[in-house]
């Protein structure tokens, strides 16, 4: 009976075993790891939605769509395009034949908007010295459009693309390739081909007196979501009018082959009345990455300028 017994529970132990290897070998199936055991984030991804980043006003306080709504929505693309760029825009610059943009499906959860918290899905009130930069920058693009280069945006300029920090869902080129080693992830954006290089090995920001427009990340790993924390922003507005005390924390979680979540979190106290929470899927991507050759056909910086000079001579005429 004890030798019975004895062989009873070493089957059980055997058969326990092969069952959490069992397990372990979907859980890895699911979600790929690296040599160092973190989860494997390399590949092609997209990140193009059809949701908004706030919730429009035609949602008022709807936070999520039926499967129905939310099929008509992605269809109503021409509509979703017009509210964003206007009809002036969308007349003329033939932007909006989606042969150009590819708008994507709407995130899983059907939400009406990518920002999560505050709850209405809204970026939340600018603080009065976030009003008085707002008005100021706005008056200053009224009275000096276009005297020189460096009045127009950073994307206008091929110099740098919403796919900076933090990534935003952009619906032309909405490619993206990241690389993983032990010490270093790089992310490379096909717009304006952009390179993020993430030291994840612990070391300390830059000084603060050292500033860039994508600011300065540093990456950890928090159980199986990637953790990046970025600072020493400079005083461009990189979304919704941050400034130099921009602090961006971006956390990527591989839910399967063909999903990673990725979620930002963006705190600047000169500018925003709270911090405010986004999450969005990255998708599996077919590649290739292309290269995005800016400024060798960037005549609309040109002609923007010649644009304005002209405008300028009309009105010295009497």
């Amino acid at each position: 009976m004890a030798l019975r017994s004895l062989r009873s529970s070493t089957v059980a132990v055997l058969v326990t075993g092969m069952s959490c290897a069992l397990v372990g070998a979907q859980k890895d199936r699911t979600v790929p790891r690296a040599l160092d055991g973190h989860p494997d984030l390399q590949g092609l991804w997209v990140n193009n939605t059809a949701t908004p980043l706030e919730r429009p006003r035609r949602f008022a306080e709807k936070e999520y769509l039926t499967e129905a709504e939310a099929a008509a929505y992605e269809k109503d693309y021409e509509s979703r395009f017009r509210d964003l760029l206007g009809d002036l825009e969308a007349q003329t610059t033939g932007e909006i034949d989606d042969i150009w943009n590819e708008s994507g499906p709407v995130v899983p959860s059907r939400r009406t908007s990518l920002i999560v918290d505050p709850p209405d899905g809204k970026v939340p009130p600018l603080t009065l010295e976030g009003r008085r930069r707002a008005d100021a920058r706005a008056e200053a693009r009224k009275q000096h459009p276009a005297d020189g280069p460096e009045d127009l945006t950073l994307w206008s300029r091929c110099l740098l693309s919403i796919f900076g920090t933090p990534m935003r869902p952009i619906s032309m080129n909405p490619n993206l390739q990241i690389v993983q080693t032990r010490d270093y992830l790089m992310i490379l954006g096909e717009a304006i081909h952009e390179a993020r290089i993430i030291p994840l090995d612990g070391r300390p920001h830059l000084p603060s007196r050292i500033r860039r427009w994508t600011g300065d990340s540093r990456g950890r790993w928090e159980g199986d979501s990637l953790v990046i924390d970025t600072t020493n922003f400079t005083d461009q507005p990189t979304i919704s009018g941050s400034d130099a005390q921009l602090h961006v924390v971006e956390r990527l979680t591989r839910e399967s082959m063909d999903l990673i979540r990725y979620d930002f979190t963006i705190d600047d106290a000169t500018i925003f009345t709270r911090s405010w929470t986004a999450s969005l899927p990255l998708r599996r991507g077919s590649g290739p990455i292309y290269e995005y050759a800016c400024h060798e056909a960037n005549y609309s910086l040109v002609n923007v300028l010649r644009g304005a000079r002209a405008a300028e001579h009309e009105q010295k005429e009497p």
